[in-house]
């Protein structure tokens, strides 16, 4: 498995050199300066990728070839977009970039409501409250049939928090709630997402469905042709959120992702953390089930509570098995070495980390700390030598 770095290139606080140290090989990155929707063009990736490798390593992995929310909503000109998408595929894979990361999550991406968790070892962490999560919904954005979502345990909790919230305490639930969109344009204030959330109005999970297989069809086939590897990042959390269907969240969704168009261009992001965040999903037979269309991982781990909660735990102590999990990725890369031409490594990066140290001091984007990831890399490489060993 090919270590790699996720890097917000001029937007990151970390530099490449910093990363150097880290032993990684490879770079995960975007042009995330790129509004969504338009043509990466390239010598703007020429650019990037040749700060990439003055630096010593590759561009191994796009992570993220972002979607205009038209293409998830069914709306607008889609045949532009679509032709701009295809052409960024092309220049990504002229300059030999090969792996494209994506999510199809209407409207937000990975979603928290506190990005600095205290921990009990010292240093932050992020997590997901069910309870804040109820306020936020109920309270704050007072969407319509929003307590339907939640246990009535967390609705009572909800209700408690906000009557005695200050101003600061529901702007900081609202700046986590927006912080998991680090390439977008748009950050939205309550009633900014009252609007934007009535563009989705009367989505259903067959309606997105319907236009992320449009996708699928309007893209693999050009992704077949430049040789590039597609892979769905799942949803994070994988639940509906803001009363928005959400559709790669368990195993039953990525089987229906595979068989709308199956082409071993459309594959999967495997993120432990996002599906293991559900109860209901089994991370480790997930990964033996997608085997073959896994392109990229991300490990990371995190711990569950009945109420929906989670916090991201460190990279070895959570709900998952990450020594099973590593081991279900050694045995595939050793299937395609054997029996496949071509590249047959699954670049892997450490996946959020808590903020440790001097973390707290650098301002980096929340879960991507520079200790924090440090410490889970060295973790993991320490499980993936001793069973290659």
């Amino acid at each position: 498995m090919k270590e790699t770095w996720r890097w917000y290139g001029p937007l990151d606080q970390i530099q490449l050199s910093e990363i150097r140290q880290t032993g990684a090989a490879g770079i995960v990155t975007a042009l995330h300066e790129t509004p969504y929707g338009e043509v990466w063009k390239r010598n703007t990736i020429v650019e990037r990728r040749n700060k990439i490798r003055t630096a010593g390593f590759e561009w191994d992995v796009v992570e993220s070839l972002p979607l205009h929310e038209d293409i998830k909503r069914g709306t607008g000109d889609l045949s532009t977009l679509f032709a701009n998408y295809r052409q960024s595929m092309a220049n990504l894979a002229a300059e030999g970039i090969r792996i494209i990361c994506y999510n199809f999550m209407p409207l937000l991406d990975w979603t928290r409501t506190n990005l600095k968790s205290p921990i009990d070892a010292g240093g932050t962490c992020l997590r997901f409250s069910a309870f804040r999560m109820a306020a936020f919904e109920i309270c704050m954005l007072e969407r319509k049939d929003a307590e339907k979502d939640y246990p009535p345990e967390a609705i009572e909790r909800a209700y408690n928090w906000f009557a005695h919230a200050t101003e600061e305490d529901k702007s900081e639930l609202l700046n986590a709630i927006m912080a998991g969109l680090p390439g977008a344009y748009d950050r939205y204030d309550v009633e900014g997402l009252r609007y934007a959330l009535k563009s989705y109005h009367g989505l259903s999970v067959d309606d997105l469905r319907a236009n992320y297989r449009l996708f699928l069809n309007e893209v693999i086939p050009t992704a077949q042709e430049l040789g590039i590897r597609l892979c769905v990042h799942p949803d994070d959390p994988p639940q509906n959120i803001l009363g928005l269907p959400r559709i790669v969240s368990n195993s039953n969704d990525i089987a229906w992702i595979i068989n709308a168009f199956p082409a071993q261009s459309n594959g999967l992001t495997l993120c432990s953390g996002s599906l293991g965040a559900s109860p209901n999903n089994n991370v480790v037979e997930i990964a033996q089930r997608y085997a073959d269309r896994i392109h990229f991982a991300h490990l990371r781990n995190v711990r569950k509570e009945p109420d929906g909660s989670f916090e991201e735990a460190t990279h070895l102590d959570g709900d998952t098995d990450m020594t099973a999990l590593c081991q279900v990725l050694l045995d595939e890369e050793k299937r395609r070495r054997q029996h496949l031409s071509g590249e047959w490594q699954i670049p892997y990066r450490p996946d959020h980390g808590h903020e440790l140290l001097s973390d707290s001091e650098r301002g980096t984007f929340p879960g991507y700390p520079l200790i924090g990831r440090l410490r889970g890399l060295a973790e993991i490489r320490g499980v993936i030598h001793a069973l290659s060993a």
